[in-house]
């Protein structure tokens, strides 16, 4: 007899997400997190009275959390208060140059028009299009299952205009970026983001150029920290008897008969299910979990082939005094030939690059109170994407030299005096995420996201290698982030209820 209806591994976004859903619609359901903390890479740690995000720094196209609460029968606001974040980012150029781009999209126009009078005309077009796009696109991409090509016919007999817009999941984000700007500024303002998925402007794929125009429609911090999501979503399903335990580790997934019937953990029990869904890694999901001799050749061939994402050391700093910044997001960037070149000549030959190219997140700016009194919190990324096993060294024996190097690039392109109000410093490295989210090499996207990882080329949702088995989270169409992986909870639920319900 099943102990529960669904147990559900992770308690990342889509796992929670998925198994809240499952909860609502009357599925005995208990979430198994081997971490002491929920949320995954959508999580916040205190220290010291600081309280920092471990990951996710930001909310941008809020419809998919919004669905979820809508499908929970609950009111997003009374679980989760989103504060507005404007100006989105404040740029500096690696000469110096700094400027902002606000929500507005007139007033964007204005920022675009002293820096390049020659890309207005670009800017408006790209705006105009990208706006219709999004509008007609996001829920019929992102919330609808795209896991074969009847699902993807469907969606699009659904949705007709979809097709004016598929040539842009077949172009490159630099590609799309270049179509509308001449300006390399410009261009680099709009073409970071493509790391936002895990791949450098000359690879990821045209549709994530639209990024930085989806953060006009608004980008949000949850009061409380980035854990305050996941927290507000268990909460919202408490009513419905969601169960969550930390600290309990998955060692297998129990296979009989080609079905997924339950889990044994670490310690040796067994829990018994009528089905399983799996928030991790999805290779770890079959390799590991369900383990090789149970697949079929041709799913040990296909999951095999998948690359895992770019890792990404995170560095966090608590202040004593206010910093000069002026955005919750303050970036670094160069050209994108400088992107492209530390994709191809840095991390992927396993150099850790010297590079301005840095990422600088500033909580406390929306919400005080994460920090002591009259201090702040800083969450930033820099000399990245950093390779998972540096060649020639280990990240264990060159953290502190990092934290250093970090440091420099900080104190000469944003913050001069930085080091003289440090009061608590921490370094999460690639290995450190391996390690604390048992991530595989400490990749932050799940899997590797390029125009051939896409949609139903990505594992699907419903698994076709072993039944009453179910994959969520950042492996699933569309990927990594927190709308992304929430948009996951929705669509894997649904086949859960098409088969169970």
């Amino acid at each position: 007899m099943a102990d529960y209806d669904a147990i559900v591994i992770g308690a990342g976004l889509g796992g929670i997400s998925t198994g809240a859903l499952c909860a609502k619609n009357g599925f005995k359901t208990v979430i198994l997190e081997q971490s002491d903390l929920i949320g995954g890479c959508c999580s916040t740690y205190e220290r010291d009275g600081y309280k920092f995000d471990i990951g996710a720094s930001i909310v941008e196209i809020t419809q998919p959390m919004e669905r979820v609460f809508e499908l929970l029968g609950k009111r997003r606001e009374d679980y989760i208060d989103l504060v507005p974040c404007d100006p989105i980012y404040s740029f500096i150029t690696e000469d110096g140059r700094k400027f902002s781009y606000p929500t507005d999209i007139d007033e964007t126009t204005k920022v675009i028009e002293q820096i390049a009078p020659e890309d207005v005309e670009g800017w408006k077009a790209f705006s105009d299009m990208g706006m219709e796009m999004i509008e007609k696109m996001m829920d019929a991409v992102m919330l609808s299952p795209l896991n074969s090509i009847p699902e993807a016919l469907a969606m699009v007999a659904k949705n007709p205009r979809v097709v004016k817009y598929a040539p842009l999941f077949l172009r490159t984000h630099q590609a799309v970026v270049r179509k509308y700007y001449k300006n390399p500024v410009i261009q680099g303002s709009v073409a970071f983001q493509s790391y936002f998925a895990g791949a450098p402007p000359e690879l990821g794929s045209g549709i994530f150029g639209f990024i930085a125009l989806s953060e006009h429609l608004g980008i949000f911090y949850p009061k409380g920290g980035m854990i305050s999501i996941p927290q507000g979503i268990i909460n919202a399903a408490s009513d419905f008897g969601l169960e969550v335990r930390t600290n309990t580790k998955v060692e297998n997934i129990i296979v009989e008969g080609g079905k997924a019937v339950g889990v044994r953990l670490e310690d040796g029990t067994e829990m018994r299910s009528r089905f399983v869904v799996s928030n991790l890694n999805a290779k770890v999901t079959y390799l590991k979990l369900v383990r090789p001799e149970n697949l079929p050749k041709w799913a040990l061939k296909a999951i095999s082939s998948y690359e895992v994402s770019m890792p990404c050391p995170m560095i966090y700093v608590g202040l004593d005094a206010r910093p000069d910044l002026d955005a919750h997001h303050t970036v670094v960037t160069g050209s994108i030939d400088a992107m492209n070149d530390v994709w191809n000549n840095y991390y992927k030959k396993g150099v850790i690059p010297r590079t301005a190219m840095s990422l600088i997140c500033w909580p406390t700016e929306a919400d005080p109170s994460l920090a002591p009194e009259g201090h702040h919190v800083l969450n930033f990324l820099c000399n990245a994407p950093a390779p998972y096993a540096p060649l020639g060294d280990n990240w264990d024996r060159i953290k502190d030299w990092y934290r250093e190097a970090a440091l420099d690039e900080l104190e000469k392109y944003v913050l001069p005096d930085v080091r003289d109000h440090i009061t608590i410093m921490d370094v999460s490295t690639p290995l450190d995420f391996e390690r604390r989210l048992l991530s595989p090499q400490g990749g932050i996207y799940g899997l590797f996201s390029d125009m051939t990882t896409l949609a139903l080329f990505r594992p699907h949702a419903r698994s076709r290698a072993i039944k009453n088995l179910y994959l969520t989270g950042s492996s699933t169409h569309l990927g990594g982030g927190v709308p992304t992986t929430l948009a996951s909870g929705v669509i894997t639920s649904s086949y859960i209820l098409k088969d169970h319900g």
